[in-house]
């Protein structure tokens, strides 16, 4: 069996271990998602109060009549649908990923993931789900990390430069070309292994870190390389 082979293995196996754990998305994005919801359930409601009120103030100086009462309720719509339209939850640049504190690293880390989820495959978005449970579960055990400590470092390049590399490489490729072999690679199946291959890396930081062993904690660098880089060479193509 070959390294990467060995690697996707391993992969599946933290996947089976984590299974139990199991809900597909970590308790902060839930209370993101839930919070986000409940912002835009409130501003739908008070926008279609706003509208009532004037409706009435308008029909105490002249009757709207049922002219008057279709465009009331158009406005509620629009106003409705305009709400539902606006982003429900806050955006993190790729680039700020650099420049965050390594406490705040998987949070923001998270999030950021999160706002890639409508352009990536199904397969994917379920790795992103799981890395987002784990990196619920290693945001406290950085606290005790400096910034640099060779550990730190490690889990700094993982998640602000091979994570993100790695899937705005596939991000660059046109859509059709997404699932086509082209030199004998296919860019979605690219992307599926090396989140497969974060996520386990993800895992297995976290487990080191709380046996407290940090030797342990060099990631698979020069596979993850491998990965994002022929992304992007795809894309470029």
């Amino acid at each position: 069996m070959g390294r990467s082979d060995r690697v996707l293995a391993d992969a599946e196996a933290v996947l089976r271990r984590h299974s139990e754990r199991g809900q597909s998305l970590s308790a902060r994005a839930r209370q993101r998602r839930n919070a986000a919801l409940m912002r835009k359930v409130k501003h739908a409601f008070w926008a279609v109060v706003a509208v009532l009120v004037a409706s009435a103030v308008a029909g105490f100086v002249t009757p709207l009549g049922t002219t008057g009462v279709m465009i009331a309720l158009g406005v509620m719509l629009a106003a409705v649908l305009l709400v539902a339209m606006l982003p429900g939850e806050k955006r993190v640049r790729t680039e700020a990923l650099a420049d965050t504190a390594l406490t705040a690293l998987p949070l923001q880390t998270e999030i950021w993931l999160e706002n890639q989820r409508k352009a990536l495959p199904a397969p994917a978005v379920t790795l992103v789900d799981s890395i987002g449970v784990k990196l619920e579960a290693l945001a406290p055990q950085l606290e005790r990390l400096g910034e640099q400590d060779p550990a730190a470092q490690e889990i700094r390049k993982l998640l602000a430069d091979h994570l993100p590399e790695l899937v705005t490489g596939y991000r660059s490729i046109p859509e059709p070309l997404r699932r086509e072999e082209r030199n004998g690679r296919v860019p979605e199946r690219q992307l599926i292994d090396g989140l497969g291959v974060i996520d386990a890396e993800i895992a297995r930081m976290s487990e080191n870190l709380a046996s407290g062993d940090l030797d342990k904690l060099a990631v698979q660098n020069r596979f993850l390389e491998l990965k994002y880089q022929e992304a992007k060479e795809l894309g470029q193509d």
